[in-house]
């Protein structure tokens, strides 16, 4: 088991698969109390119960669209009885019970008042989608800390606004202020060691008091926002995976959990399809260099991917394969573009003022065509958004390809190493797999490209056999060896 020292300050956030019922709440429970009991500071942010929060979205939705206040009655039913079964599964407490009760009470009946508002304005506003979705965290925040209690253990509830996360009005997408991370601090700080602080994933609060919610993977982001402002020594995301892996696992089962990978290669992954984590959640532990461990909640001994500043070099330039499916390759031509000035200006604007997304990027020299990447429910839109635009003036030819996948090879060691690119597509090459589009970025960790979708896995396997990604033992005899070292070093008495 990996050493530490015997008492840390650790946020730690809790998925959906998590805490999906009322039984791994208890398991999750137990863990808290476990690090809490060893010495440890706990902060513990908490995301929806599994499946929650896409019902609440949905029912919104019917709210605004069918306007039936019985549907209404009805899903209040069912949000009821999964979260008081998850009570008797996860809280034997019969007080505390009776008081978490009382309290989800109260929410769903304030749920059920906005959702019959909705039915009589007819209408689903952002703002009014941030403040449905943030009820799957604030009916399971108080069962968790419900849970702690009832185990013995000293326990308080925050939403996120309520801990001090103060954010732009960007509803589905909000940012925390400058001013966030003072308040955490000054909010939390105090209570650190007493209990465990238990605290709703995903949302925060504007300025003016107004519930916002910080879009994809915002449990994660709220962890390493509460990590930077309360200065903890480690931020632990509890997922269902042993940690960021070579590549998948169902592709390549010889995959192998990376032990320690940079912030940069771990944002590289988080683009590129790996979903263990999304970019945001890096920003803010990089601010205040804190590591971020990814962990099994079903396997806490395991010491998972810790995520670091420092870019450890070994003999394997290339740490993961990853594979992006459901995207869609755009190819824009016209001879009349090369040299045209502003035309890649207007064809990116066009996009997006249409709300799509651009995955990858490239452009030959000829300056007469441009290729893209979307996602696989964007490519329509984008077709249409670039018809629009430029009405064959100087586009000859929009084209569009679904039948292909992003493979990403990832590695800090890549920077600066000859060779790298020619082992990749020597490989794939060998394998008889044809390369449809390259990107490359300049920071040289990340070699990306497109094959098509029958050749992905193959293209996966290949590359993976090829760095031999298999082998993860030098990069855990390296670790091993420094942390050794550094026990040498707190042994050895500072002489002066």
């Amino acid at each position: 088991m990996l050493k530490r020292d015997p008492i840390m300050r650790i946020v730690m956030k809790f998925g959906g698969t998590s805490v999906g019922d009322g039984k791994k709440i208890s398991h999750v429970a137990q863990l808290l109390k476990k690090y809490h009991e060893e010495g440890n500071q706990v902060v513990a942010v908490t995301s929806a119960l599994g499946g929650v929060t896409d019902r609440l979205l949905e029912n919104a939705r019917l709210a605004s669209t069918k306007g039936k206040v019985s549907l209404v009655k009805e899903f209040k039913t069912e949000l009821t009885n999964k979260h008081y079964e998850a009570i008797r599964d996860a809280i034997d407490n019969s007080t505390v019970a009776k008081e978490v009760l009382q309290i989800l009470d109260l929410r769903i009946d304030e749920l059920e008042k906005a959702l019959i508002g909705i039915c009589y304005l007819g209408e689903l506003t952002p703002r009014s989608i941030d403040y449905i979705s943030s009820y799957g965290e604030r009916l399971a925040a108080p069962i968790v800390s419900g849970a702690v209690r009832s185990l013995g253990v000293a326990s308080t509830e925050y939403t996120g606004g309520e801990a001090g996360i103060i954010t732009s009005s960007d509803y589905g997408n909000a940012k925390p202020l400058e001013k966030t991370y003072e308040l955490v601090k000054n909010r939390l700080g105090c209570r650190l060691g007493s209990q465990v602080i238990v605290v709703t994933g995903f949302i925060g609060e504007n300025e003016n008091g107004i519930i916002t919610t910080l879009g994809r993977s915002g449990s994660d982001f709220t962890a390493s926002i509460l990590g930077a402002a309360l200065k903890a020594d480690e931020i632990w995301l509890w997922k269902e995976v042993n940690g960021i892996m070579t590549t998948d696992p169902r592709i390549v089962p010889e995959a192998k959990t990376i032990p320690q990978i940079s912030y940069a290669e771990a944002m590289e992954l988080s683009y590129f399809g790996a979903n263990v984590l999304h970019p945001r959640t890096i920003e803010p532990a990089m601010r205040e260099h804190i590591p971020v461990r990814v962990k099994n909640t079903f396997d806490p001994e395991f010491p998972g991917t810790l995520i670091v500043s420092e870019k450890l070099q070994c003999r394997h330039v290339v740490k993961a394969v990853s594979l992006i499916k459901h995207v869609a390759l755009i190819n824009v031509a016209g001879a009349e573009m090369a040299g045209a000035v502003g035309t890649v200006a207007r064809l990116f604007t066009a996009l997006a003022k249409a709300g799509v997304n651009v995955v990858m990027i490239s452009q030959g020299s000829s300056e007469s065509n441009i290729s893209f990447v979307v996602s696989e429910a964007h490519a329509e839109t984008a077709l249409q958004a670039l018809h629009a635009e430029f009405n064959r003036e100087i586009v000859k030819e929009i084209t569009s390809d679904e039948n292909v996948c992003v493979v990403a090879v990832v590695g800090a060691g890549m920077a600066g190493t000859p060779g790298v690119a020619k082992r990749v597509f020597g490989a794939l090459g060998n394998s008889m797999i044809n390369i449809i589009m390259i990107s490359q970025g300049s920071s040289q960790y990340n070699i990306s490209f497109v094959v098509r979708e029958d050749d992905a896995f193959a293209a996966v396997k290949t590359l993976h056999d090829e760095f031999e990604l298999y082998n993860g033992n030098e990069i855990e005899m390296q670790l091993q060896s420094r942390q050794e070292g550094a026990e040498s070093e707190r042994k050895t008495p500072n002489i002066r």
